[in-house]
């Protein structure tokens, strides 16, 4: 790809803040003195954009995630990157966000990218776009390719109204407690989620949701060997048991009916009217019937009962209670 521009600035310090390098005849505009996220391609790297493929070529910094990733993009499109390569990741960006924001007040373009898709979903990113808001320095974007909406799309389920929730808590026992909070929510919910996990994440997901709600789980989007599976979260769960997914995963749930919300919200008032000494009650009795040690016959006993929020409850607290009624607190 080709692209002719006509300059009417440097490329140095000394270009003026808020002047533009603009592509004649393309109607891409290389914005000085502004910071530019700019989506790339999640797999195949014919959905870059002209747009993306200008600024690689023209902007005076880039900020990468992963250098050698960027550096692999270009080649395969073909372009040279032309300005100063920063390193740009979640360990450094607070760290590195003045820096880059001293370089566009001086009137740099400068490219944020991140390995796949837009920078700040799940990616580095929003440090320096929150410093440019604070500082008043220009933030635009370059949009393109997205899993979440390429997932949602491809679902079958409703897009009108969803919500993104990033990756699900790598825990089981966080995992579970966030997953009841979502059990009552309305609208579709998307989840990022690793091959290493899914297994057991869909095992807590059938847990709290129940087997018939209906999902999709897509994979490897774009790329050759893209999959959509759709079904109910039974049919999906033993998807993965009979065929394990490989790649990068998305996870598209349908939200919860009128009768899947309100059975959510009247279990958890029942849970809110449980306090500790209650509870201790309830995990001496199970310690007594199923022989449990009585620590675990609390944890058991709290995981049962969630409160409103989806946390459980304290179980010193429980402890504490289970104590007195044995008459050594």
């Amino acid at each position: 790809m080709t692209l002719k521009y006509e300059e009417n600035i440097g490329s140095g310090p000394e270009m003026a803040f808020g002047t533009q390098v603009k592509a004649v005849g393309c109607g891409i505009v290389m914005p000085a003195g502004t910071v530019v996220l700019a989506a790339t391609p999640i797999g195949n790297v014919g959905d870059a954009s002209p747009r993306l493929v200008a600024l690689l070529e023209r902007a005076d910094i880039v900020a990468a995630e992963d250098t050698r990733r960027l550096y692999d993009l270009a080649n395969r499109l073909g372009v040279r990157v032309g300005g100063k390569v920063v390193a740009y990741h979640d360990h450094n960006e607070r760290g590195k966000a003045d820096g880059l924001l001293d370089d566009a007040e001086r009137g740099a373009t400068v490219l944020v990218v991140s390995d796949a898709g837009m920078p700040t979903i799940n990616d580095p990113g929003l440090a320096i776009v929150r410093r440019a808001i604070e500082r008043g320095i220009p933030v635009t974007c370059a949009p393109g390719p997205s899993a979440v909406l390429d997932a949602l799309a491809l679902s079958g389920l409703p897009t009108d109204r969803f919500c993104y929730e990033g990756f699900l808590p790598r825990r089981h026992a966080e995992r579970i407690r966030y997953l009841r909070t979502m059990l009552s929510e309305p609208r579709t919910i998307v989840w990022y989620e690793t091959l290493h996990r899914i297994d057991e994440s869909m095992a807590d997901i059938l847990e709290v949701f129940g087997s018939e709600r209906l999902m999709a789980m897509a994979r490897e989007l774009t790329k050759d060997h893209e999959q959509v599976r759709r079904g109910t979260i039974a049919q999906i769960r033993q998807s993965v048991l009979d065929d394990p997914p490989r790649g990068e995963i998305v996870l598209v749930v349908a939200g919860a009916s009128g009768d899947e919300t309100r059975a959510a919200g009247a279990a958890m008032e029942v849970g809110t009217v449980l306090g500790p000494e209650a509870l201790a009650d309830l995990a001496l009795a199970r310690a007594r019937d199923e022989g449990l040690r009585v620590k675990d016959a609390i944890a058991v006993t709290a995981q049962e009962h969630p409160l409103p929020d989806g946390s459980l409850p304290n179980r010193k607290e429980i402890y504490s209670q289970v104590l007195r009624k044995q008459g050594k607190a």
